[in-house]
């Protein structure tokens, strides 16, 4: 290879360099942390099954804590009803459906992927979140990694809080969800 050839080989490298730094650098300074595109309050409400309620329940253990840890291990599968306010017979505005699994056997982690499908007046499509969620934290973020409907390819952060907890049978958690990629 001549040194001419060495130069234009040289000359298009840069250009492809600049050209991806440029694109990345213009994509990342059009999201704005402090203005989401869409900003929604939701409550999530879980209802384990116990083996006597089946028919009020919204989720299972689909494997059992390990003796590693007292919930290290275990699975629980859901589909959750998700309401505008912190009541569980509200009418529900979407479901949740995934699961979530504990995976630290020295504290309380879970760590959850699931989907909100909506299908209602106000939207439609669904919202795919996922990350961990160390439960002994006041608020913990967990990642919008994409959609469908109306929120197709939307990114975004979904704060979570505990607001109730009745043993292991029911929690609440309020979803901050924030859009950025709308």
């Amino acid at each position: 290879m001549n040194l001419v050839q060495m130069s234009n080989y040289f000359l298009l490298f840069f250009l492809l360099i600049i050209s991806c730094t440029t694109t990345f650098t213009h994509s990342k300074s059009t999201l704005k942390p402090e203005e989401p595109c869409e900003h929604m309050v939701l409550y999530f409400h879980n209802i384990l099954s116990n083996g006597t309620d089946i028919s009020n329940a919204t989720s299972a253990k689909v494997t059992n804590g390990s003796a590693l840890g007292s919930f290290f291990g275990m699975m629980v599968v859901f589909d959750d009803p998700m309401t505008k306010d912190g009541h569980l017979n509200s009418p529900p505005v979407a479901k949740a459906q995934g699961f979530y699994f504990w995976n630290n056997k020295d504290a309380s982690n879970a760590w959850l992927a699931y989907t909100l499908v909506f299908n209602s007046t106000e939207y439609k499509g669904t919202l795919n979140i996922m990350g961990a969620n160390p439960v002994v934290e006041k608020t913990r973020d967990l990642s919008v990694v994409g959609g469908t409907g109306d929120f197709f390819m939307t990114r975004g952060i979904v704060t979570l809080r505990t607001e109730e907890i009745q043993g292991n049978i029911y929690f609440r958690l309020r979803m901050d969800v924030k859009l950025y990629e709308c």
